[in-house]
Parts: structure tokens; C-alpha cells; sequence
């Protein structure tokens, strides 16, 4: 099996917590006790035992939802990929230094086919603690979370769609139902989750253009979308790319349109109260998430040339960012 965490930042609420509707915009501090964290992960052994041990529990955890993750996994090794991947793939893009980092216990971080194989059924495992009631549908009802605010907040139903991270395929499907009568353009740098998207929407049916490129440089014309949306994308890049992916939406965005995002929220109780083993475990598999807690995103996204925005929580550990561009 491979050598693979897919902890997130999701799988360690034991206990459903209440989360208002607004956010605090304030940079959390950082602490000694992430600075002894980040020390520990510097040694390669101590590393590598945490993300053994991140997985392994969340191995555990997708056993005992009854979600078929190995078996899933062999039936993806058995298929032959080659035409789905020159369908989409772009064998001339290439990558800054950040792409190629270690991520979810991953060696090849998001450029490998083990993240693929194994990013729905541990999507499923490690959100199913956010919401016990819902078991293994725990990730849909995230996601459902996310546009359940995107529908109460945005004025009208956007008719031309990007979905900035669209990985395997699932925020785009979800988009999709969401609203059916949009034209949408699913997006994402690894060559492995879009030929999965791809894939999938063929079995679908879905009407969907799957773009692989780098989302700070999507080469996407400009003002061509009413809403660009981004599922838990942020936690995983370093500051500057980021600031760069802001620029990229705000140019992408059409007048009165919108850039949505939906991940971690630093202000929320369980990640303020969480304890220093979980936090070790949950850091050796994000390596970019103290880069993620720290950025004002309200601050940044104003200086990328959007004119309002607002940020509630959507869960217990995620928040919700609308930023829109006024006529």
C-alpha cells in the first residue's frame, strides 16, 4: 500500500462543535507550541512516523464507515488511463518548485496516481468526523454546506462557471447540480486528478470542459466567467501563490461576478483548542498550512482588485470567502 496520509485538516473533530455564521477576519498568532511542531517535522524519522501514524488512522476510520478503499483503489489500477490522459493532460505545462511538495503523506504530492486512486473514498473517510450523523456522506455534506451559502448569498445563478480545483471531479458534479443550467469549466494542475475528472464525467454524461492548468496562469480568457469557485485549494499553497490565484480570479471575473472559496477557518474553536499530538500529525501531512493561517485572505483579496467581502463558517472547522466585483 502506498506511503499516503490523507488526513487534511478534517479528520480529528471527535466532537460536532457550534460555529456561528460570521468570521473573525484576525491572523492567529503563532505559538511555541507550532514552533516545537514544526521542529519535531524537520527530523525526517520523527516525519515520517507521523505520517504513518496520520494514516493509519485513517485507514481505520474508513473500515469502520464500510467505505471500500482498497478495493476501489485496485479497480482503478486495472484501468487503462491512456485515453482519458490525452484527452486532457498538457504535456508541455510545467511547475514551480511548491507543486512538487510532499502532501498527504504522498512523496509525489498531488502528481502521482496513488492521490487520485484515493481521493474520493478518503475525502469520504476524513470529513465523515464532521458530521457523525451523516457517516460516510460526511464529504457531500460539506460541500453541500459550502453552496448552501453560495445559493443564499450570491444574487443571481451564475451562468458561466470555473471550478479552480476541481481534483477528481466532485466540487464539479456538485456545481453542476447546484446550477444545471450553467456552462462550466472544471480546472486543475494535476494531471492525475483532471484525467480522473475527465473520466468520470464521461461515465456521467456530464457537459463539462476539463482544463489542466496551473491555477495562478489558467491562459483562460479574461471577464469570461460569472463565478469562480475554489474547494479547499488555499491550505495547500505557500503565500505568493496564492496572492497570484487571487489576481488570476479577479481577472477572470466578469463585472458583478463573484470568487468563492470554501476551506480551513484558522478562527474556528477546533483548531485554536486542538491538541499538539493531532496538530503534528496534521502538519506533517500539509506542509503549507501555517503559510495559510497566517494570510489576512479579506486583505488580500481587496488588494487583488475585488470590491467587497464577506466570510462565514460553513462547518465546524471551515469558512466560507465571497468576493465580488461591483458593477
Amino acid at each position: 500500500m502506498p506511503r499516503q496520509v490523507w488526513i487534511f485538516q478534517r479528520q480529528f473533530s471527535l466532537v460536532p462543535l457550534k460555529h456561528s455564521m460570521t468570521v473573525s477576519t484576525a491572523t492567529p498568532a503563532p505559538t511555541a507550541m507550532s514552533q516545537v511542531v514544526n521542529g519535531l517535522l524537520a527530523v525526517k524519522p520523527l516525519w515520517n512516523v507521523a505520517k504513518w501514524q496520520a494514516r493509519s488512522m485513517m485507514i481505520k476510520r474508513a473500515e469502520r464507515l464500510g467505505i471500500p478503499w482498497r478495493e476501489t483503489v485496485k479497480q482503478y489500477q486495472q484501468q487503462d488511463w491512456q485515453g482519458d490522459w490525452g484527452s486532457v493532460v498538457n504535456q508541455d505545462l510545467t511547475y514551480p518548485d511548491y507543486y512538487n511538495a510532499s502532501f498527504h503523506g504522498y512523496d509525489q504530492g498531488h502528481m502521482c496516481w496513488d492521490a487520485a486512486f484515493e481521493f474520493e473514498v478518503a475525502a469520504n473517510a476524513v470529513h465523515s468526523s464532521l458530521y457523525p450523523e451523516a457517516g460516510a456522506q460526511g464529504d457531500a455534506q460539506l460541500r453541500r454546506s459550502y453552496h448552501d451559502v453560495l445559493l443564499a448569498q450570491l444574487p443571481q445563478a451564475p451562468q458561466t462557471i470555473l471550478d479552480l480545483h476541481c481534483t477528481v471531479g466532485l466540487s464539479s458534479f456538485t456545481l453542476q447540480a447546484c446550477y444545471p443550467q450553467a456552462a462550466l469549466t472544471g480546472l486543475d494542475f494535476s494531471p492525475y486528478y483532471v484525467t480522473l475528472a475527465h473520466h468520470h464525467g464521461q461515465e456521467k454524461g456530464a457537459d463539462i470542459n476539463w482544463v489542466h492548468a496551473l491555477p495562478e496562469a489558467t491562459g483562460l480568457q479574461a471577464q469570461s466567467f460569472d463565478l469562480v469557485s475554489a474547494f479547499l485549494l488555499f491550505h495547500e499553497m505557500p503565500q505568493e501563490p496564492t496572492r497570484r490565484i487571487f489576481r488570476e480570479a479577479r481577472r477572470l471575473v466578469k463585472t458583478g461576478g463573484h470568487f468563492t472559496f470554501m476551506d480551513m477557518n484558522p478562527r474556528s474553536q477546533a483548531y485554536l483548542t486542538m491538541p499538539a499530538h493531532i496538530i503534528t500529525l496534521l502538519k506533517s501531512t500539509e506542509p503549507f498550512m501555517d503559510q495559510y493561517f497566517a494570510l489576512d485572505v479579506e486583505q488580500e483579496l481587496l488588494e487583488a482588485g475585488f470590491d467587497q467581502v464577506s466570510i462565514q463558517s460553513n462547518s465546524p472547522r471551515h469558512r466560507t470567502v465571497i468576493a465580488s466585483v461591483q458593477p
